[in-house]
């Protein structure tokens, strides 16, 4: 069954997920990231503008399949019926359909109201399903290392 983590409590979900990014290809994660096209142009140019040494090779969706294979992270509207199926970051606001195909999906929720309202029912939804959710509270985590 596919792994469910909830990240919130960030101040910004975008910027917030750059530094996702980064780390998970570092570690040799295949992700895909859905959300809508606007959220995705934003993280495909911070992700241009890092400095020569952060930058993470990534590509659309629509990219020429050599290069989706090679790159570690795939910018997505919508999952992608073919790829690898690892890691699957949803910066938007419904259930991404597909999810399942994934070994992990990383749902993200920043502080701003309705984005917090629609974490609650993607929440709601995997829970009605049978998916256990493991929490990632950056308020706590980030209050913690200020101790």
């Amino acid at each position: 069954m596919t792994e469910i983590a909830f990240h919130f409590n960030m101040p910004a979900k975008l910027p917030y997920a750059v530094r996702l990014l980064r780390k998970a290809a570092l570690a040799g994660a295949k992700v895909t990231v859905v959300g809508e096209r606007d959220d995705l142009a934003f993280l495909d140019e911070q992700l241009w503008a890092t400095a020569a040494t952060d930058f993470i090779a990534h590509v659309w969706a629509d990219a020429q399949a050599p290069l989706r294979d090679l790159s570690p992270v795939l910018l997505a509207t919508e999952v992608p019926e073919q790829g690898p199926h690892q890691v699957l970051v949803n910066v938007g606001q419904g259930v991404a359909p597909g999810f399942e195909r994934f070994e992990r999906v990383i749902e993200m929720v920043s502080q701003a109201d309705a984005d917090r309202l629609a974490g609650r029912d993607r929440w709601r939804y995997y829970t009605e399903r049978g998916y256990a959710i493991q929490r990632h509270d950056l308020k706590v985590a980030s209050s913690m290392a200020t101790d």
